[in-house]
C-alpha cells in the first residue's frame, strides 16, 4: 500500500539507486559448444545459491566457429546476469583484456570452461578483493592444501615452468598458468595497457608486472582435476611462454616498464624509507646464483684437490667460478644485458674476487696454522663459512658499486 500524507496525497518515494555489479566473471570460449552450456548453468547456480552481491556471467567468445555463438545467446536470453561478447579474433588474453577493461565490476574474474577448478574455490578468491585487502588473487594448484589429478607430464611441465619464472623473474607466486584468477577492476584499469600478450602467456605478465608494482597477490589452494580433453597445444604453449618470459625480462632490465611511476601512482613505495623495492627480488636471484655458483665451486675445488695443494686449488677454482658469477649476477640478479659495460663489470667482479680469495686463502691460512688441514671435511667446512662471508660481501659491493650506475 502506498504512503500518504495526512492530507492524503501519496508521498513521492526517491528513485532505487542503482544495483552496482560487484563480480563479473569471465569465460573465455572458442568452439566450446558442448561445455559452455552446462558450465554457465553450474556457475550461474553455485553464484545464486552462495554469493551475496550482484554478479555477471560474461562469455567471451573467441571467433568460434561451430555453434558456441548460439548457445551463448540462448543462455544470455534465459539468464539475465549472463551476457555475451564476440571477438573475431583467437586468444584468452585478448578476450580477457577487452572484457575487463570495459567492464563496471568491482571485481574481475576469469575461469576456464572446463570447470577443471572446483567452485568451491571462488568465494575465497573473490572475498579478499571486495573486502580491499589484497589486489590481485589466484587459483594455485601448486600451494600447500591444493588437491590435483593430473597427469605426470602435465604435472612436471607446471612446475618446471614456475621454477623457470623463478630463476629468471624472480616470482614469488606459485602458480602462474591455473585458469582461475580475478582482480579488482581499478588495479585492472592501470595494469592491462601494459600487458602485451593476448595469448595464454597474458595471466603470467599480468601477474609479474603486479608483483613488480608491489601489489598484494593473494593465494587460494584448489582442487583441481586436468580435463583429459584439453585442446591446448603445449609445444606451441611452452614455446610462446619462452618468448614472452624473454620479452619481459628485457623490457623489465631495460626500463622501458614505468615501474617506478606506477608504484607512485598506487601508492606502493618501499615500507622502509631507503630500501628499493627490488631488493627483495635481487637477493632471491643473488641467492640462487651464490648457491650454484658455490657448489660449482666445491665440485671443482675437490676435483683439482686430487692433484694439487690445498692454495692452488683454492685460486683456481675461486677465479672459474668468481668470473661466471659476474656473469650470471649481471645478467639474472641486475638485469643487464647487451656487451657495454661488461669488461669493467668483470675487471670490477675480479677485485672484488680478490677480497673474496682474500677470505677463502685466509681461513686456509689459519686452519694450516692451528694444524688442522689434515682432513679434507675440515677444509670444506671453513672454506664454506668463508664462502658465506664473501658472497655476502660481494652483494653488497656489487649492488653498491660494480652495478649501480647500470641499475
Amino acid at each position: 500500500m502506498p504512503l500518504t500524507t495526512p492530507a492524503g496525497r501519496p508521498v513521492r518515494q526517491p528513485p532505487a539507486p542503482p544495483r552496482v555489479t560487484v563480480l563479473d566473471v569471465v569465460i573465455p570460449v572458442h568452439n566450446e559448444e558442448n561445455d559452455l552450456d552446462p558450465c554457465v548453468r553450474r556457475l550461474h547456480r553455485y553464484l545464486t545459491e552462495t554469493f551475496p552481491y550482484e554478479f555477471r556471467i560474461t562469455v567471451a567468445d573467441n571467433a568460434s566457429v561451430d555453434a558456441t555463438p548460439q548457445v551463448a545467446a540462448r543462455l544470455a536470453a534465459e539468464f539475465p546476469a549472463v551476457r555475451v561478447v564476440r571477438l573475431e579474433e583467437k586468444g584468452r588474453g585478448r578476450a580477457l583484456h577487452a572484457v575487463w577493461s570495459r567492464s563496471e565490476a568491482t571485481v574481475l574474474a576469469y575461469m576456464d570452461v572446463d570447470l577443471s577448478t572446483d567452485l568451491a574455490g571462488l568465494l575465497p578468491l573473490v572475498a579478499p578483493l571486495v573486502s580491499g585487502h589484497s589486489d590481485v588473487a589466484i587459483g594455485s594448484r601448486l600451494a600447500r592444501g591444493s588437491r590435483v589429478v593430473r597427469g605426470p607430464k602435465r604435472e612436471v611441465i607446471s612446475r618446471g615452468y614456475n621454477l623457470i619464472l623463478r630463476g629468471t623473474l624472480g616470482v614469488r607466486f606459485s602458480d602462474a598458468q591455473c585458469g582461475f584468477k580475478a582482480i579488482r577492476a581499478d588495479v585492472a584499469q592501470r595494469l592491462l595497457p601494459l600487458v602485451q600478450d593476448t595469448g595464454w602467456f597474458f595471466d603470467t605478465e599480468l601477474l609479474v608486472l603486479a608483483q613488480q608494482a608491489g601489489l598484494r597477490i593473494h593465494e587460494v589452494p584448489v582442487d583441481w582435476v586436468d580435463d583429459p580433453d584439453s585442446r591446448v597445444d603445449i609445444a606451441r604453449t611452452a614455446l610462446d611462454d619462452v618468448r614472452g618470459i624473454w620479452r619481459l625480462g628485457r623490457a623489465l632490465s631495460s626500463g622501458r616498464l614505468p615501474i617506478g611511476e606506477l608504484r607512485h601512482d598506487l601508492g606502493r613505495e618501499p615500507l622502509t624509507p631507503g630500501v628499493p623495492a627490488r631488493l627483495g627480488g635481487q637477493l632471491v636471484r643473488f641467492a640462487a646464483v651464490g648457491v650454484a655458483s658455490t657448489l660449482a665451486y666445491l665440485l671443482l675445488y675437490a676435483l683439482l684437490r686430487q692433484g694439487v695443494p690445498a692454495q692452488p686449488a683454492n685460486l683456481v677454482a675461486l677465479l672459474v667460478t668468481a668470473i661466471a658469477n659476474t656473469a650470471l649476477n649481471r645478467r639474472v640478479t641486475f638485469g643487464i644485458r647487451g656487451s657495454g659495460g661488461a669488461v669493467s663489470h668483470q675487471a670490477q667482479g675480479l677485485l672484488v674476487f680478490a677480497l673474496g680469495l682474500g677470505l677463502t686463502s685466509g681461513s686456509l691460512a689459519v686452519l694450516a696454522a692451528a694444524g688442522g688441514t689434515g682432513s679434507h671435511l675440515v677444509e670444506i667446512t671453513v672454506l664454506v663459512c668463508a664462502n658465506l662471508a664473501a658472497t655476502v660481501l660481494r652483494f653488497l659491493l656489487f649492488r653498491s658499486w660494480v652495478f649501480r650506475s647500470a641499475r
